[in-house]
């Protein structure tokens, strides 16, 4: 009677063993990251069209920051009052939305 009762708890001692293991989750994250290459420029460098824009667009703006990539597209870090934010023009002067 022993035996049996001892093979019993060994059994469902066994079973119990197996049913407790975690499942292994495996989780990928990707990350893209998309830039255009801009470098810093000093701003005597900026075209002046550039600066006619700026000043029709927003007269009290200043900018902070230019840079140029590749493409001569310029990136410019503003401030208009107490907002800050950045701008992306040709060399024309004409505006890019990105």
């Amino acid at each position: 009677m022993k035996n049996l009762f001892l093979s019993a708890a060994i059994v469902l001692g066994g079973l119990t063993s197996f049913a407790s293991t975690a499942p292994i989750t495996n989780t990928i994250v990707k990350t893209i990251v998309v830039s255009d290459e801009y470098t810093e420029i000093k701003l005597e460098e900026l075209p002046a069209p550039i600066a006619e824009a700026l000043k029709k667009a927003y007269p009290t703006a200043v900018i902070t920051k230019a840079y140029k990539n590749e493409k001569s597209e310029y990136k410019l870090d503003v401030t208009v009052g107490d907002k800050v934010g950045n701008l992306f023009a040709n060399a024309d002067g004409s505006w890019i939305k990105k």
